[in-house]
């Protein structure tokens, strides 16, 4: 039996208070790789007004005990990030050069470090590199869009990233970085149809009218951004729909790392394990075991195994092995699911340690994720995204 539903995902900007902390975390978490490859990090990070703290754990092995701030100015890497993102204006209560910092980062404690380390310690029952904490992952991937997405998720990114483009390009000089947007999409037999409604809020400066700032947005920004097969006389727009957004940022809402997981992952289409991403090295399985998730699940629909395809597995912390690993197709597989399941088996491998190494996980490349998704990137270093192991999966799913 068809049946019509309309379903609705958000994306929020560089300069949404929540995001602002995570890009700060993941600036720390690059800067401490490029000094040494194997940093252990868990950084989070709290904005309000003209405040950021930064708390979590560091240890860099290479400095060998060395204070952190001989190697790492926490300070510059944070108003470098603040500056990147844009809030650089006169009117900014959050501003890159006048924001004051507590930092209150220490080590990574030696009872997580015994379990995560490659040997043998007392009890612990394997000399091999263990999960840095336990938890359930959850990947996902549908024949939705070229990005193997969700139509919602990647439409909202996509308003998004188009609108910092513009702010970042000067051309509009009312345009300020805290941002949000939103799409509802209605699905006729399970598959994107129409784009219902349109929400963006854009922070402005003090002196734009209001009709300006919607016709630039649907003019420049909806009408460039959603293919125009999906919009119609019935689709609804609306912008700043409170009618003024000139407080914004940091100055206008608390920040905190890791408060936006259904943005960075599928927009609430696939399901979530509760873990966030940002500020976490890769031995964090939250963040590397979500990115193999996707892997997988990509690979599973590129290789057209499946249409739609999530990925769930847990882990212990300390032990080397996932606990569980599960296949869901929503019955949308081309083979049995169980094959399926045992294809995956065979062609990935789930320890903690592989995992690092088959995507090269251990490279300062981070910021390049936090913005705008964690998945449906095009970008070599994004290496969950590709889509290399089909055919292997064709092959062992005979």
């Amino acid at each position: 039996m068809s049946r019509s539903y309309i379903f609705s995902s958000e994306s929020v900007g560089e300069g949404h208070p929540d995001k602002v902390c995570d890009t700060i975390s993941d600036a720390i978490l690059d800067a401490c790789l490029a000094i040494d490859k194997t940093s252990r990090v868990a950084c989070e990070t709290f904005v309000k007004s003209n405040t950021v703290v930064v708390g979590g754990e560091i240890t860099i092995p290479k400095i060998k005990g060395a204070p952190l701030d001989s190697v790492l100015n926490i300070g510059d890497i944070i108003r470098k990030a603040i500056r990147e993102i844009g809030y650089v204006n006169d009117d900014d209560v959050f501003h890159a050069d006048r924001v004051f910092i507590s930092n209150l980062l220490t080590s990574q404690s030696p009872d997580i470090a015994q379990g995560v380390d490659a040997k043998k310690t007392d009890g612990k029952d394997t000399d091999e590199q263990g999960a840095g904490d336990q938890g359930l992952m959850f990947g996902y991937a549908c024949n939705e869009t070229p990005e193997l997405m969700p139509a919602p998720i990647m439409f909202a990114h996509r308003l998004g990233r188009e609108l910092t483009a513009i702010r970042k390009s000067g051309k509009v000089k009312w345009l300020r970085p805290d941002a949000k947007s939103q799409v509802s999409v209605l699905y006729q037999d399970n598959k994107p149809v129409r784009v219902t409604n349109v929400v963006i809020s854009t922070q402005h400066s003090e002196d734009v009218k209001t009709e300006e700032i919607r016709r630039f947005i649907i003019n420049n920004v909806i009408r460039k951004v959603i293919p125009k097969e999906f919009l119609d006389a019935t689709t609804q727009f609306l912008i700043n729909p409170t009618g003024r957004f000139v407080v914004g940022g940091p100055q206008g809402d608390s920040g905190l790392t890791g408060r936006k997981i259904i943005v960075d992952t599928y927009g609430g289409m696939g399901r979530h394990g509760g873990g966030a991403f940002s500020g976490k090295d890769p031995t964090k399985v939250d963040r590397s075991a979500a990115y193999m998730g996707r892997y997988v699940a990509k690979n599973v629909v590129a290789a057209g195994l499946a249409d739609r395809c999530e990925v769930q597995f847990a882990y212990a912390i300390g032990h080397p092995h996932p606990v569980s690993i599960h296949i869901d197709t929503f019955g949308t597989h081309k083979i049995d699911e169980v094959k399926i399941e045992k294809a995956v088996k065979t062609v990935f491998s789930f320890k903690p340690a592989d995992i690092v190494k088959q995507l090269n996980l251990l490279r300062p490349f981070y910021s390049k994720t936090t913005n705008y998704g964690h998945f449906g990137k095009d970008d070599k270093d994004i290496t969950w995204e590709k889509t290399d192991k089909a055919a292997a999966l064709k092959k062992a799913a005979k």
